[in-house]
């Protein structure tokens, strides 16, 4: 392991040097492994650890280049792991949604286009019609708060609320707002962001977001404290 790690680390700093770009080719193992000073095996076993976390591409038959580098490939790791913390780290993410997403929605009143707010109410149309529907609910919500973060235009930050916002927190919450009876006025909150966004309105919508984020945060507490399962 401890050559894999000083594998990770030459092979890292080699493209944070500017050495090995976004998009170039990585020697072969053996000139690599001889370059680094270190065995072929220890070098085999970085760069799956590498590939895993999106930075390198393993093309069979090909080679072994750096990815693009992307923020929605480095970063796409993450909304894996959220799934699988656990109850208070769960909150602890809500905490961190609520110090983005508000700040992220003002800046897409600034920034959307006519096309986006088209779309985003076609989402809210399907959310109206879905307003009892979980898994529905779940993928239309998604749509909805992507759409807005999209519309930033900054694709790091898309990528981090894409990985925070994840699946299991979205169902927990939609299950209890509509066991509490409560599911369309979450869904009035979508509402006043969308014509928050409308009127071209970066307080109004931060306000709307914020608002929003702290109904879901408050039913997740809820649902965790009643034991429900995830």
């Amino acid at each position: 392991m401890a050559l894999t790690d000083e594998a990770i680390t030459k092979i890292r700093g080699m493209i944070q040097s500017g050495e090995l770009p976004p998009g170039s080719r990585l020697p072969p193992e053996p000139q690599l492994a001889a370059q680094m000073g270190l065995s072929r095996s220890g070098v085999r076993e970085a760069v799956k650890a590498l590939e895993s976390a999106r930075v390198l591409d393993v093309r069979r038959g090909d080679g072994t280049y750096v990815t693009s580098l992307a923020p929605r490939l480095l970063l796409e790791g993450l909304g894996l792991a959220v799934e699988l913390l656990q109850d208070d780290t769960l909150l602890e993410v809500m905490e961190v949604r609520r110090m983005l997403e508000p700040v992220a929605t003002g800046m897409a009143a600034l920034r959307m286009s006519d096309d986006d707010l088209d779309e985003l109410r076609r989402i809210l149309d399907d959310m109206r019609a879905a307003a009892d529907d979980i898994e529905k609910l779940i993928q239309v919500d998604t749509a909805f708060h992507r759409t807005v973060i999209a519309a930033t235009g900054n694709e790091t930050l898309t990528s981090l609320m894409d990985g925070l916002s994840s699946r299991t927190v979205r169902a927990r919450v939609w299950r209890g707002l509509i066991e509490g009876n409560s599911a369309h006025t979450t869904i009035e909150e979508h509402d006043a962001i969308y014509r928050a966004l409308c009127s071209r309105d970066p307080l109004l919508a931060h306000a709307s977001a914020l608002i929003h984020v702290n109904t879901s945060e408050a039913w997740l507490r809820t649902v965790l404290s009643a034991g429900e399962p995830g």
